[in-house]
Formats: structure tokens, sequence, C-alpha cells
């Protein structure tokens, strides 16, 4: 991400609903990406079937006492990490990471 930047998937309704939910805003939402640290992980590596990439991982963050789920591929080499998901979790989140 530092090198080749990051694309947000914001064709999909419920990743520009949870700015707006959230009152964050994209930069913001670019912040709480480049913080994510290990014990952030929740699963993966899990095959990218709709975009044909390299594999996905999953993440959760605290925002504002809310859980986010953050979906993101690294893509492919030269290209930008892709950020699939980024909105409240829909369902509890497991942090194998975490002590």
């Amino acid at each position: 991400m530092k090198i080749w930047d990051i694309i947000f998937r914001n064709d999909r309704q419920k990743n520009t609903q949870a700015l707006i939910d959230l009152e964050i805003t994209p930069a913001q939402r670019r912040v709480v990406i480049e913080k994510l640290v290990a014990e952030d992980y929740s699963d993966g590596p899990l095959p990218d079937t709709l975009n044909k990439l390299s594999p996905m991982w999953i993440f959760g963050k605290q925002v504002k006492q809310q859980e986010v789920y953050i979906k993101i591929t690294i893509g492919n080499e030269n290209y930008p990490v892709i950020c699939i998901s980024f909105h409240r979790a829909e369902h509890p989140m497991k942090y194998p990471l975490k002590k």
C-alpha cells in the first residue's frame, strides 16, 4: 500500500454507507487501514473469486466504538492494494492472533 497505493471499492453501497454511518471521511478510512496490525487479523488467505487476483485477507478494527469488517487483497505485482470491503461487521468477528 505504501508503494503502490490502495483502491477502494466505492461502487459497493455498504462501503459508502459505512463512511456516512461512522461519520468518517475517505482519508480517515485510509488511516484506519494504515494502522492495521497483526492482532487485527481475522481470516485468510481466501480465494478472490470475484476479481481473480491475489488472496483476500480479513481484518477487524474498532472505529468510533463500532467493529468494522475490512477485506483487502494485495493485488498483483506493481498494482495497488484493493479494499473490497470496509463496513460495520455484520457478524461477530474472531481474532486468532489477539491475546
